[in-house]
């Protein structure tokens, strides 16, 4: 049996494992031994799973691989950031960026390729769509650092303590495996991270949000970039279809029901004369007044093909003066990794070329009509 035809472990939950061997005629208590040497122990060869009877491992490697992106090439910045392009079987490539701070590493993953959303602010939208990630290459990317890093079962040390979804794509437009890769996040027999060190963030896919706490817990985020619908749609074409009263609606109902999201952090990116005005920063303090929530500005970080600049110092100053005299919680981000183009709507990836701006509407007009 060739490597293609052959089930991809990484591909499947705890309970997909569960199920892949009972199929096989093993018991499923089979499946929480083989995660725990994928997951924390990062082991692809079965021959390393010493607590798998031999026998077992041989028909597991007639009929299953453990198989995750190729890392095609790796970046450091000068302030500790790192940044990988993983190569998928298609031939398109993916970015993943780890970010070292003082008490916490994040690793930022991606959940597309490409995005549909086609905010005009993102390299990532300007390079058009193909297709979702699938679970395993999506968890792929945390496998792949959490051995680059050393697993922790091995070295005693978490350097990945935080995960979020703020790659490439649009979470909430590939749900099932997005779910599925932060249930293993979170599952004590895999990664075992604490629900508010997993964090979705997303630019307003109602439907999907809405049903988000049915399937799985954790911290929030909001791209909003802007305090009102005319802008808005301007800037995050998605608010046409789920204007900004719509999706606070939904976020307020997300935050009422979660045990891990107190309050939803909400990411505003800073541009030049086009949403960094006090009058925007007074009409944001209206719509967030009744919702939990701290403020994330964050710098415009510039990138080929746009015409578009950050706000100056003073601008991003005033607005965010505004914003604490009326009592919130605000952090100008300080841009990590643009050296190496790993910053916030800096990260392209490899997207199929014949992908036009006309297919991506066709795609997106799809995406957002099949969730239900």
């Amino acid at each position: 049996m060739s490597n293609s035809e052959k089930i991809n472990l990484l591909n499947l939950s705890l309970d997909g494992l569960k199920d892949f061997f009972a199929e096989i005629g093993e018991k499923p208590f089979r499946g929480i031994q083989v995660l725990k040497w994928i997951h924390q122990y990062g082991v692809d060869d079965f021959d390393e799973m010493t607590n798998v009877s031999k026998s077992l491992r041989e028909k597991l490697k007639e009929i299953a691989i453990i198989s995750g992106p190729e890392v095609v090439s790796q970046q450091l910045s000068d302030d500790g950031t790192v940044k990988w392009a993983l190569k998928l079987e298609s031939g398109q490539a993916i970015e993943t960026v780890f970010i070292p701070e003082k008490n916490r590493g994040t690793l930022c993953v991606s959940s597309q390729i490409g995005c549909v959303v086609d905010c005009n602010f993102c390299s990532t939208g300007s390079q058009g769509f193909n297709r979702n990630l699938e679970l395993s290459e999506i968890i792929g990317q945390v496998w792949h650092a959490m051995k680059y890093f050393g697993a922790a079962k091995l070295t005693g040390n978490r350097t990945i303590s935080n995960v979020v979804f703020m790659g490439m794509g649009e979470p909430l437009l590939n749900f099932d495996p997005v779910v599925g890769a932060m249930n293993l996040l979170l599952d004590d027999n895999a990664y075992g991270l604490s629900k508010r060190r997993v964090t979705l963030s997303t630019s307003g896919i109602v439907p999907a949000l809405d049903k988000l706490l049915d399937h799985t817990d954790v911290a929030l985020a909001l791209s909003l970039h802007a305090p009102n619908d005319t802008l808005r749609n301007q800037m995050v074409p998605i608010n046409k279809k789920y204007p900004i009263k719509v999706l606070l609606n939904s976020v307020k109902k997300y935050l009422d029901r979660s045990a891990a999201a107190r309050k939803v952090t909400v990411e505003y990116v800073m541009i030049e004369g086009l949403n960094d005005g006090e009058n925007e920063a007074r009409e944001l303090v209206q719509i967030l007044k009744d919702i939990p929530n701290k403020i994330n500005l964050i710098p415009f970080n510039t990138f080929p093909g746009n015409s578009f600049k950050t706000s100056s110092q003073k601008s991003m100053k005033a607005f965010e003066q505004i914003l604490q005299s009326s009592g919130m919680i605000v952090t100008t981000r300080r841009a990590r990794g643009d050296d190496i183009d790993a910053a916030c709507g800096q990260l392209a990836g490899k997207v199929n070329d014949r992908t036009n701006r006309m297919e991506r509407k066709v795609k997106k007009a799809i995406k957002v009509t099949d969730i239900s």
